[in-house]
C-alpha cells in the first residue's frame, strides 16, 4: 500500500518498515519486494547484490 501509494500517502519509507517487519516472519512477497526496492532504489540506496539477495531469498 505505501509502496504504490494505494489508499494512503505514497511512502518509501514505511513501505520498507512493513517489509522488514514481515521478512523478520519469513514472508516470501515481503522478501520479494524488499529486492525491487534495492534494485530500483526506492527508500534505500540502490544494491544490486542485496536485491538478488532478496529475490533468492524469496525464490527459497
Amino acid at each position: 500500500m505505501y509502496a504504490d501509494g494505494r489508499g494512503v500517502e505514497q511512502d518509501d519509507e514505511q513501505a520498507l518498515f512493513w517489509y522488514r517487519k514481515a521478512v523478520e516472519q519469513g514472508n516470501a512477497g515481503a522478501q520479494f519486494n524488499l529486492g525491487k526496492m534495492y534494485e530500483n532504489g526506492s527508500g534505500v540506496e540502490q544494491d544490486d547484490e542485496q536485491a538478488v539477495f532478496w529475490y533468492r531469498k524469496a525464490a527459497e
